[in-house]
């Protein structure tokens, strides 16, 4: 039901930290007027360590300088982050928060203090990061490299140096996908909407959740969701739930989802506490098989010449990111038309044996896929494009993949010389224990 975003920033506060018992702090670095604490490289070290990244102390802490370093940049530049910006970051972590606990009670109670509190707590770091984050991207800016910056960059790299690139393939795809009948709708929108005037009469919401609503998420708790923010929700349902007030029904509204109306709870900012009861349309298995019916058409029409792949999937595909350019599906991992064999297995573990077998140019016959927008099952014809056997990285096979690392690289070497120029005039001083071999060429002071 939910599709939740969190924005990752470059650096992560470690909400594990709050409250715990902890060392004596102390202060191991200054950059500007701002101080590195012991806790931070802790809890920066304890973050990479959740999210199995390689890490170590050296690089943990050059991280915390460069970031105090952009803040103190910042300052000078006059570089801010408006309130609604730090706002609009805080409840999403705390949404994130409160997903891996289970209920904002039971972290309020973990750590023994009332989730505002923690908000509060929470503010002034993430204040910072966003305006490091700020900052970070006036180095870099948004310049584009050129094809002939890229192709130079190309070959600067030796060739035995050059990355080596698995097997992968281009593949183009006609999506049919199941949909329920008028008459499936009109049932299950008629259920709801007596389940809705129960509820405003004053039968228990909460109860006629438990006993009828199809949401697996919220059902059992009385279709009850806590702290739900913006962008979280169907855009529909969120539409719905920001202008109730509280107390107040909705209508009967649809989503991808079914049909739903909502109660909303209590309102806290921009943040709700709501029940609602779902009913999903129900789907014959002849519904279901209509759109698989309509794909092997398609396919022999394909087949005996009338119509090509590529017209297919522009004037028949329900895939809206597909159709328009004949069906070439887009690699999400790398933004190419490439996919290597543990990017299909991503996809659909069927499909690395299926592709096996074809070779290029043949099209399957109608195979049934869980859909990544929305969970749910659909149709799809596949035409294997192409076949790049295994190689090392050029510019032929390659382009997309080497302009990521082309700007990277350029990246990089941007920041490396804003560090080296900007630590020469920015007062910088490090606890000797703490001091390794940085990446950058810092200036630090001595005494």
């Amino acid at each position: 039901m939910q599709k939740f975003k969190l924005s990752i920033l470059f650096s992560v506060i470690v909400l594990v930290s709050l409250g715990q018992p902890q060392a004596i702090d102390k202060v191991i670095g200054v950059v500007g007027k701002y101080p590195i604490l012991l806790s931070d490289l802790q809890n920066t070290m304890l973050e990479r360590e959740k999210q199995e990244e390689s890490f170590d102390k050296c690089k943990a802490f050059e991280t915390l300088v460069f970031q105090k370093l952009l803040v103190a940049q910042a300052d000078r530049d006059s570089v801010v982050v408006s309130d609604a910006e730090v706002d609009q970051e805080l409840n999403q972590r705390m949404l994130y928060y409160i997903q891996q606990f289970g209920s904002e009670e039971k972290l309020e109670e973990f750590y023994g203090k009332r989730t505002n509190v923690i908000k509060d707590e929470l503010r002034g770091d993430v204040q910072e990061q966003l305006i490091a984050q700020k900052m970070q991207g006036k180095i870099t800016g948004d310049v584009k490299l050129t094809p002939s910056e890229i192709r130079q960059f190309y070959n600067s790299i030796p060739q035995d140096s050059l990355p080596l690139i698995n097997s992968e393939v281009e593949l183009q795809q006609i999506v049919k996908r199941p949909t329920f009948s008028a008459e499936a709708k009109k049932i299950a929108k008629e259920q709801l909407e007596e389940y809705r005037a129960r509820v405003a009469k004053g039968e228990s919401m909460k109860k006629l959740a438990v006993l009828y609503s199809e949401d697996p998420g919220s059902a059992s708790g009385g279709g009850f969701y806590a702290n739900v923010g913006r962008g979280v929700m169907d855009p529909a349902f969120e539409s719905a739930a920001f202008r109730l007030k509280e107390g107040e029904l909705s209508n009967v509204f649809e989503t991808s989802y079914g049909y739903h109306f909502i109660e909303l709870v209590k309102r806290k900012g921009e943040l709700l506490d709501l029940r609602h009861i779902l009913i999903v349309p129900k789907m014959s298995n002849a519904d279901f098989f209509n759109s698989k019916l309509a794909l092997d058409s398609i396919y022999t029409a394909i087949k005996e010449g009338k119509i090509t792949f590529e017209e297919a999937a522009k004037k028949y595909s329900d895939d809206a990111d597909t159709k328009q350019n004949g069906g070439l599906m887009i690699n999400r991992n790398s933004a190419s038309t490439k996919f290597s064999n543990e990017d299909l297995s991503q996809i659909d573990q069927n499909l690395v044996a299926t592709l096996n077998s074809m070779q290029i140019g043949d099209i399957s016959k109608p195979m049934q896929f869980v859909s990544q927008t929305d969970g749910k099952p659909a149709f799809r014809l596949l035409k294997l494009k192409n076949r790049i056997d295994p190689h090392r990285t050029n510019m032929k096979d390659d382009y997309q993949k080497l302009a990521l690392m082309a700007q990277s690289d350029y990246n990089k070497k941007q920041v490396k010389e804003w560090i080296k120029k900007r630590s020469k005039i920015t007062y910088i001083k490090l606890d000797s224990e703490y001091t390794c071999s940085f990446e950058n060429q810092w200036t630090i002071n001595s005494n």
